[in-house]
């Protein structure tokens, strides 16, 4: 199939067209020139269908998948020939000579066979097509630049491989790039060839091995490595290698990426065709010897054959070529070749020798690609990430990226070394270059640089981007869009600054700032014009803004109007109703008013009266006696306004008509009756709403007087209870009905007598006092109510709330006996008889005179002493209280104590009193008497009390153990813990920094351990003891100083070896802070295997680097702070956890030595941090939990 540039056949079909032409094919593709003479033509079938015409004089380069001249059909009287120099071979159409094939008939002057399904015929009428419309540029040098075509490769193998020889994906590669680049590569390497050829007479270069054979899906071999048709031709090696012996060097190709490395294609053979119709053989084979196998080349070596006479092969004088093929099986580097004589001369050739196979050396990584610029750079930031290269059968395990930090001298640090294929440089200047080159490194060694690729920093600030654009408009937001300015690199990261100018004279403002492309301003006016511009910036500054854009909000829904309101009189029938227009338009007019009506108070169906611009309707067609509720809503541009409050009509009723006469219910009784009515008989259109009972009172049984009307009840109901009567008397009822037209007229009379009745209340009693304890009751006779009183009741108390039944008789008087002193007292009478019990009388105060104070009923001893003690000692005085007796309605004057045998002791009016000068732990009988005006009261009951032993002295106070930041003190003798009950306790105080004591231990315990001290500072302490007696007093002031604190320990050091330098290794730490000026100096142990430490270093500094390291030796190392006071000795910090060096390892590989680099030594053991002691407890804590819970449920539960 032919695309812009021909495919060919397989070499079998290649065979059977042209076999008297001489190729020896096995590598694929190949670029072949087809040259064109003058006044010929060359037609090709491209892949489309159409026809493509090329007029000589021209090259036409073709490429063949497998290396085989394709079969080209020329008019009669033409013939095409190949020829080959300086290994490029040309195929030339020429006019048809008799002696051009003596003695034979050339393949090209047979009928063409029927062309194949996939290689287009040619037509060799140049003139039935038009000129090629792609012209080749730029392919050979004698081509003429307006009759080549363009040149575009393809992608011309089917089958392909998941994996590479070493376990990599082939890359994808976009066709024209791919082209481009080999088409770069086969100039450069013809010219190479050439220069060589010229300066070694043909052979090939001295520094440049021929490459090894490979398939390459995107790029053909060059063509300086095909020489008479084999890849690598030993032309001219006979000469070094000396008489009867030939021998080659086969050196691996490039490895061209996405390619299959020495892979045989398909359709391609190692069979050597001659120009001679009747080719002849040389009898003997050639034995072929590998030898000195490197890791990219091999040294090939083989006996000359024996040239036999006899059969029509006489010896000649021509020197033999050699054609050695080799193959690559695609594993571990295995390879298999084999070599072919030829004598060009008399176009003889031998029989392939045995196929001899040989596996080549590991080495170090091919160069890798150069890195290259990742999404997420930014102006300081670069992120670079590459791709793997061959390994050549060594795993890659690190790689070296250097760079030359942005100075442009030439001189390259390295920045990262590790096995990721990304890295991130920070800290980086914007619009700025920075050079990377990047290596591989494997067991094998390191491989060479890549390239230098030259990055830049972004810095570009962001074009101007395009005016918003509305979205949505809303009545007090406006939501806009922007686009992403066109220039800006999508990995860039834009920010965008929305500014809105409201026309009030402060210009554009800020209204949004972010990163989206959208934004809602909010809080607008409506119905308003607004500008808006935006603004694009990043880390290197801000776009100027945008072309300013207008937008209007829109018209709000008007307000509601406001509430209707009757106009002139409501009629039974109608009535007329007008409101005013809304306050608050919405921003535009109102263009019609809505009018809805609802019969009734539910407000559940509403029904339309008026539509239109009148602000007043007449609503008709009502029923009289019914309640209605209008409401109103406009209309405007912005929408449908709220509607407004509701407007209640009640048109006009009938007043009910007269009611039936009340009836009582039930018997009357003494002050209440209970009466019941029917409605109305005439309703008056509307439902009666209220009855009104009138009651007109008469006078006593038989009596003609009367008395005043009154209304007793009002309300809905049709029955009520008439209270507040007297008892005995007749009463006359009338009732009427009432609507919302008014009271209808009244029934007639209905005559009521009412029942006896309870006494009437007794007026307020008298009482008289005969002597403080006793009193004396009397009260008169209240009115019976119809019936004789036939009990009186007497109620006695304190308080009103609380007085209880005394007396309960038919007399009029009673004495009360067994009252206090000067005492409150209430009393009231209640009369009763067969009717009830009547009310009570006023209740009357009493008071009984006063008398002498009663009894003091308790004492007893003041814990806490008085307040402000001058001279207060428990143990020779006794605080005594009392609570205060009744006085008996006379002040108390005084106090009388008695202390038995000594004399009793006076005092005022108080309820506390100190008694002094007593003995210490002595007992002492105590009872108090209360006086008054009146006379003494009685003594109190006897109360012992006994006062306390004299309080403790206070003990020695000692240090017994300190540290620069704790001080242990201790004090007496005793058991270091106590228990909170003993009786002799201590307090220890020091002194703050303002000159007072603090308590800082209050117990029984004899020891105190004080922490949270500064270093190198005094304290003041001092210790007193107290007991039931009291507080003793306090020691003198004991004074107690802290030493100097030691240095923190140090983390474990670092260890690595020194490059290029395997017997030195430099120990780091991290530096410790200078303590209050003291200095840090630090020292440095190393212990080889199991010996002693010993110091190596001491000094300032962090880091040491230790000479003299014995191969094969592991070494420990650790570090201690030291700190250097400057008035006392140094103070030595506890050392660091122990680093180990573990002895350094070197490899050498079979056949050749490839040394390692220094590494750094075992990491060392760190101890764990909290965070993950914290995670192995919690993880110890689960486990445990969960045996216990499957304990508890297998044995328990279960």
């Amino acid at each position: 199939m032919w695309q812009k540039v021909a495919k060919f056949q397989a070499a079998e079909y290649f065979r059977k067209a042209l076999s008297p032409i001489v190729f020896d094919v096995c590598f694929s593709p190949q670029v072949i020139l087809v040259q064109v003479n003058p006044g010929e033509a060359f037609t090709i079938r491209r892949e489309d269908g159409q026809f493509q015409c090329i007029t000589g004089p021209a090259q036409v380069p073709m490429m063949s998948p497998n290396g085989s001249v394709p079969p080209i059909y020329v008019p009669p009287g033409y013939v095409s020939q190949i020829i080959e120099e300086n290994g490029v071979r040309r195929v030339l159409v020429l006019p048809q000579q008799p002696e051009f094939h003596p003695g034979g008939h050339s393949p090209l002057h047979h009928p063409p066979p029927p062309p194949h399904a996939h290689l287009p015929a040619f037509i060799p009428h140049p003139a039935m097509l038009p000129p090629p419309p792609h012209l080749y540029t730029g392919m050979a040098g004698d081509m003429s630049s307006q009759y080549i075509p363009q040149y575009h490769p393809a992608h011309i193998y089917s089958e392909q491989d998941s994996h590479s020889p070493h376990g990599r994906p082939p890359p994808f590669v976009h066709r024209d790039e791919r082209a481009s680049k080999t088409y770069e590569r086969l100039q450069k390497k013809l010219k190479e060839r050439q220069g060589g050829e010229r300066g070694g007479g043909g052979g090939q270069m001295k520094d440049s091995p021929p490459p090894s054979p490979q398939k390459s899906r995107g790029s053909p071999p060059s063509m300086d490595s095909i020489y008479n048709g084999v890849v690598g031709g030993g032309k001219g090696l006979e000469a070094e290698l000396g008489q009867g012996q030939t021998s080659t060097t086969a050196k691996q190709m490039d490895k061209e990426p996405g390619g299959k490395e020495g892979q045989w294609p398909e359709g391609c053979a190692t069979d050597t065709y001659f120009s001679n119709p009747e080719p002849r053989l040389i009898p003997s084979c050639v034995t072929l010897q590998v030898t000195d196998i490197q890791a990219k080349g091999a040294v090939l070596s083989w006996v000359a054959p024996s040239r036999a006479e006899g059969e029509g092969v006489s010896p000649s004088p021509e020197p033999l070529s050699y054609d050695v093929s080799i193959s690559y099986s695609g594993k571990d580097g295995k390879y298999t070749t084999m070599v072919l004589a030829v004598c060009s001369g008399q176009c003889l050739r031998g029989s392939p020798s045995e196929a001899v196979a040989f596996t080549t050396r590991s080495c170090e990584p091919d160069p890798p690609g150069p890195p290259r610029k990742a999404s997420g750079s930014k102006s300081s930031t670069l992120v670079l990430q590459w791709k793997a290269p061959c390994d050549n059968g060594s795993k890659i395990q690190n790689y070296t990226l250097q760079w030359d930090e942005g100075k442009g001298t030439g001189g390259y640090e390295q920045c990262y070394y590790g096995p990721q294929k990304q890295y991130r440089v920070t800290k980086l200047s914007p619009a700025s270059r920075y050079s990377f080159r990047l290596a591989a490194k494997n067991d094998m060694g390191i491989s060479e640089f890549s390239e230098t690729v030259d990055l830049y920093t972004s810095c570009s600030v962001p074009s101007p981007p395009l005016p918003p654009e509305l979205v949505k408009a809303g009545v007090t937001w406006l939501c806009l869009t922007w686009q992403r300015p066109s220039t800006s690199p999508k990995e860039d990261d834009i920010f965008y600054s929305l500014e809105m100018d409201e026309d009030e004279g402060y210009g554009f403002q800020p209204s949004y700032d972010g990163d989206e492309l959208s934004c809602t301003v909010k809080n607008l006016h409506r119905s308003t014009n607004y500008k808006f511009r935006v603004a694009a910036y990043n880390t290197e500054g801000k776009s100027n803004p945008s072309q300013v854009a207008e937008f209007t909000t829109c018209p709000d829904r008007p307000g509601g109007p406001c509430r209707p309101v009757i106009r002139g009189r409501v009629l039974p029938n109608s009535f007329r109703m007008a409101w005013e227009p809304p306050k608050d338009n919405g921003g535009a007019e109102v263009t019609k008013y809505v009018v809805e009506i609802s019969e009734g108070l539910s407000g559940v169906s509403w029904e339309l009266a008026y539509s239109g611009p009148a602000m007043e309707h007449v609503c008709e067609g009502l029923k009289p006696g019914h309640s209605y509720q209008t409401r109103v809503y406009c209309m405007s541009e912005g929408g449908q306004s709220p509607l407004s409050e509701t407007l209640q009509v009640q048109t006009p009723a009938v007043p009910p008509g007269q009611c039936q006469p009340p009836r009582v219910v039930g018997k009357p009784k003494a002050r209440e009756v209970q009466l019941r009515w029917g409605p109305p008989c005439v309703g008056g259109g509307s439902p009666v709403s209220v009855y009104s009972v009138e009651v007109c009172g008469a006078g006593p049984q038989g009596s003609t007087g009367q008395e005043e009307v009154r209304e007793v009840y009002q309300g809905s109901e049709v029955d009520c209870t008439v209270g507040s009567l007297l008892p005995g008397r007749t009463y006359s009822f009338r009732l009427r009905a009432a609507n919302k037209a008014g009271y209808g007229p009244l029934s007639e009379h209905c005559e009521v007598t009412m029942g006896p009745g309870a006494p009437e209340p007794c007026k307020a009693p008298h009482i008289t006092c005969k002597s403080p304890t006793v009193a004396v009751v009397s009260w008169e006779a209240p009115a019976c109510n119809g019936g004789v009183v036939s009990e009186y009741r007497v109620e006695w108390g304190a308080a009103q709330g609380t007085m209880q039944v005394c007396f309960s008789g038919a007399s009029l008087t009673h004495e009360v006996k067994g009252l206090l002193p000067a005492t409150n007292y209430f009393c009231r009478v209640q009369a009763v008889n067969v009717a009830g019990v009547g009310l009570f009388s006023e209740a009357v105060l009493c008071q009984t005179p006063p008398s002498v104070p009663a009894a003091v009923s308790s004492v007893h001893e003041e814990e806490d002493g008085p307040p402000t003690p001058p001279l207060y000692s428990p143990s020779t005085c006794l605080a005594v209280g009392w609570e205060p007796p009744c006085d008996h309605g006379a002040e108390i004057s005084s106090y009388l104590i008695d202390l038995g045998e000594r004399q009793s002791i006076s005092v005022g009016p108080v309820t506390k009193y100190i008694i002094q000068h007593l003995q210490p732990d002595t007992s002492y009988r105590i009872r108090i008497q209360a006086l008054n005006n009146l006379g003494s009261g009685p003594f109190s009951h006897t109360f012992k009390l006994k006062t306390k032993p004299l309080p403790p002295q206070p003990p020695r106070l000692e240090c017994t153990a300190f540290s620069h930041q704790t001080l242990r003190l201790k004090w007496g003798d005793g058991p270091a813990k106590a228990t909170p009950s003993d009786a002799l306790q201590y307090q220890l105080q020091t002194e703050d920094k303002r000159g007072r004591f603090v308590s800082l231990y209050r117990g029984p315990c004899h020891t105190h351990k004080v922490q949270r001290l500064n270093e190198c500072t005094s304290y003041m302490f001092r210790i007193q003891a107290f007991n039931e007696a009291g507080q003793g007093p306090f020691s003198t002031v004991y004074t107690f100083t802290t030493p100097r604190s030691p240095p923190a320990p140090i983390k474990a050091p670092r260890v690595e070896r020194v490059e290029d330098m395997s017997s030195v290794c430099e120990v780091s730490w991290e530096p410790l802070l200078p303590m209050k000026g003291d200095p840090i100096i630090y020292t440095v142990q190393s212990m080889m295997g199991n010996s002693e430490y010993k110091q190596v270093y001491k000094g300032s500094a962090t880091s040491y680097q230790m000479p003299g390291l014995q191969p094969n030796s592991e070494y420990r190392f650790r570090v201690c702070a030291i700190r250097q006071c400057q008035d006392a000795p140094e103070l030595s910090g506890p050392y660091s956890p122990t680093v180990t060096l573990s002895p350094q390892r070197s490899e050498l590989s079979a056949g050749s030595v490839s040394s390692v680099g220094p590494r750094a030594g075992a990491d060392p053991a760190r101890p764990l941090t909290d965070e993950q002691w914290a995670a192995l407890i919690i993880m110890l804590c689960a486990v445990i939990s969960i045996l216990i819970a499957f304990i508890i449920q297998y044995f328990v539960i279960k």
